[in-house]
């Protein structure tokens, strides 16, 4: 999924999609999973040079991915939808006073997890698969990728929201996916977030993606092994959570009264009594489609603002009465 946050920042994506033909490729590639370029070519009745130009605009904003795949023809470039979804954010335009950081995958403060698990950095595995032990171990804040079958990782998210202010809105952005026994592009797994033991959302992930290699995984990886998965918007604000733009739970900002003092933890689960256990895999820098580590974005206002109209409102009160 990509996250517009501003209308100048999806400029490239619109003029991409300004396109009856581009937007016919994406479809055609979203039916079949992909398709090599002569295919498409054949498919859409254009010759291979016009098809190359479209294809390049759709890549240079991330909406396909290209890659060479060995055939008996020789090697052919195939093509495939990089996106499932598009959100547009406009709401986030308006807000300001924001506070933004990044969380490293192996930055957990907290775990609990089961094999099949392990981490790994950009340059090599951290210890041994499916021993939970090196969870524990000092070299776990290298991690650019990690994943466990059950169980759960906690991170206290950095706040430093200045003095005197409440926090408004959170929204956290993350690459994840399934964690089957090598991959399974369907492999559903029920994957919960909480905020401080509260939980504020579910997702289900359709699966543990390794048809392809992702962008950025390194070239070391193994090929049957986790390559990518989807980014994820959760967003927390005085109207509810949300993943994707789309309410999910009624549990809103309000119900934890964060303020620059807060301490914050962030759990992501994969719960025993899930009705999809199937496990999770979260993608930091260097591994995956989208080069980021667990993102973290806080609005915040004057905690005053609230305690003035506290204080009307008992005036008020007080006259009527």
């Amino acid at each position: 999924m990509l996250h517009i946050k501003s209308l100048e920042d999806g400029l490239d994506i619109f003029k991409a999609l300004g396109s009856e033909i581009r937007i016919e490729i994406l479809k055609i590639l979203m039916e079949n999973e992909g398709m090599n370029m002569n295919e498409l070519a054949t498919r859409l009745g254009v010759t291979n040079g016009a098809l190359t130009a479209h294809i390049k605009k759709l890549e240079d904003c991330g909406l396909v991915m290209v890659s060479n795949e060995t055939s008996g023809h020789g090697n052919q470039k195939k093509c495939m939808a990089h996106l499932d979804k598009i959100l547009i954010d406009m709401e986030t335009q308006n807000l300001k006073n924001t506070y933004q950081t990044d969380i490293k995958v192996g930055h957990f403060s907290d775990f609990n997890v089961y094999p099949t698990c392990g981490l790994a950095s950009s340059t090599a595995l951290i210890g041994e698969e499916d021993d939970t032990r090196y969870f524990a171990h000092p070299d776990r804040y290298n991690a650019d990728i990690l994943w466990f079958t059950m169980g759960y990782v906690e991170y206290v998210i950095p706040n430093f929201v200045p003095s005197g202010q409440k926090i408004d809105q959170i929204t956290i952005s993350m690459e994840i996916g399934s964690e089957a026994p090598g991959v399974s592009d369907v492999w559903p797994s029920d994957i919960s977030f909480s905020l401080n033991n509260t939980k504020i959302a579910e997702w289900t992930s359709p699966g543990d993606f390794g048809s392809m290699r992702g962008i950025f995984t390194p070239d070391w990886w193994y090929p049957n092994w986790n390559q990518y998965g989807m980014l994820k918007i959760l967003v927390i604000n005085r109207k509810g959570t949300f993943i994707d733009g789309l309410q999910v739970s009624n549990v809103s900002i309000s119900d934890f009264d964060f303020d620059c003092r807060s301490t914050i933890k962030l759990r992501l689960a994969v719960e025993k009594d899930a009705k999809h256990v199937g496990g999770l895999t979260i993608f930091g820098k260097n591994f995956g489609n989208y080069n980021q580590d667990i993102s973290v974005m806080m609005n915040y206002s004057p905690a005053e603002e609230d305690n003035n109209k506290g204080e009307k409102t008992q005036k008020g009160e007080k006259r009527n009465a």
